[in-house]
């Protein structure tokens, strides 16, 4: 008897999901991605809202980090949501990806060490005076890094403060929610980390301590406009910009744990591997949503934009996969994942430190019916 052929089974990617109030289309999510495109006062323009606008089938798009406050600056030309001029900037973006049919999110970036005078105006603000050991992307070129100011208890409360009025203008420029951004090396990471957290305080030491700064964030942020806005994104065991977290198997259960009593609507982990047994204890200890963001060579970015690896997170305990280089340089990229059609190249030259449309809006769609946007 002849078989019929089996049709390849339908990939979880792209079931649709529920995010707290929002339904999303698949289970997709845009990554947050610097691409320092906004003005030199940290406005974002039509740029921005046109490259977003072309993303907005991802199943949530997280814009990139964002600064709470000017001291927080990182980067020349990082987006800010500190001055009304920022937030009505923000406001032209979501109400282009709202018209486009997508869903946003904010990343709110604190940089702590990893910025300079000479880009923000001011000397960093840090747990502690610890130099941050990299050399920097100024205004003016490469910088050496700095020593921060150790922040006091009072710097402390009053960033907390700014990471919740943020939130709350976020909000106002017409996101759905913001992300806590405890990773890759900037200020709440920085907390996490022994080897740049070196207080002696209620702030620093024990794991409760260091860990204290993310969860009193995510609580403020959660009150200031409620916990089914905020999600929270780490980075376990990453040595980006210079970290050394020194008790990575022991503050990650502690700081999910602590962060799940406050019920925020998702926590985001950067480098999941369904096989590392730390995935394991926080897919555990964490009851809510999980986005996971896999680690992915430069071979499978071009062969499949990590659709592969999502899967295996998908079937490994994650509820939502977040990708980054495949939303860079395909704005349809959830269609070509669908379809199977080949992907765009990423051009690694155009990806942060530049200006303007190339690399950025000019990445054409499979179809052609919509025009790469040059302006």
């Amino acid at each position: 008897m002849t078989q019929t052929p089996q049709a390849p089974a339908a990939s979880r990617l792209f079931e649709s999901a529920r995010l707290g109030p929002l339904d999303l289309p698949s289970r997709l999510v845009m990554a947050p991605l610097t691409r320092n495109r906004a003005g030199a006062d940290g406005v974002p323009g039509q740029l921005m809202a046109d490259y977003y606008a072309q993303r907005a089938s991802a199943g949530l798009i997280i814009a990139e980090g964002t600064t709470p406050n000017a001291v927080g600056q990182s980067y020349p030309y990082i987006p800010g949501i500190h001055t009304p001029r920022q937030v009505a900037g923000w406001r032209r973006v979501t109400e282009a990806v709202g018209a486009a049919g997508g869903r946003m999110f904010l990343q709110l970036q604190h940089s702590g060490r990893v910025g300079h005078p000479d880009t923000s105006g001011y000397v960093p603000l840090a747990p502690s005076a610890v130099r941050f050991p990299e050399p920097l992307h100024t205004p003016g070129g490469l910088r050496d890094g700095v020593t921060p100011r150790a922040m006091t208890a009072e710097d402390v409360e009053a960033t907390i403060g700014d990471f919740a009025t943020a939130a709350r203008r976020a909000v106002e420029a017409g996101f759905a929610g913001v992300e806590v951004h405890s990773a890759n090396g900037h200020l709440a990471h920085q907390f996490l980390a022994r080897n740049t957290n070196l207080r002696t305080d209620a702030w620093g030491g024990s794991v409760e301590r260091r860990i204290r700064f993310t969860v009193e964030v995510v609580r403020a942020v959660a009150e200031a406009v409620g916990r089914d806005r905020v999600g929270v994104r780490i980075s376990p065991g990453q040595n980006v910009n210079g970290i050394d977290e020194g008790d990575t198997a022991e503050i990650y259960p502690a700081l999910v744990t602590a962060l799940a009593e406050l019920e925020p609507v998702y926590l985001h982990q950067v480098h999941a591997d369904p096989d590392d047994a730390l995935f394991g204890r926080i897919r555990k200890a964490w009851p809510g949503t999980l986005i996971a963001n896999p680690v992915l060579s430069r071979e499978e970015v071009s062969a499949d934009g990590g659709k592969a690896r999502g899967e295996l997170l998908l079937a490994g305990g994650a509820d939502l996969i977040a990708l980054g280089r495949g939303f860079l340089a395909n704005p349809d990229f959830v269609e070509r994942l669908r379809t199977g059609a080949p992907l765009n190249e990423v051009r690694p030259e155009f990806l942060m430190y530049v200006q303007g449309p190339e690399g950025y809006t000019d990445y054409p769609t499979r179809t052609g019916r919509d025009r790469a946007v040059t302006r």
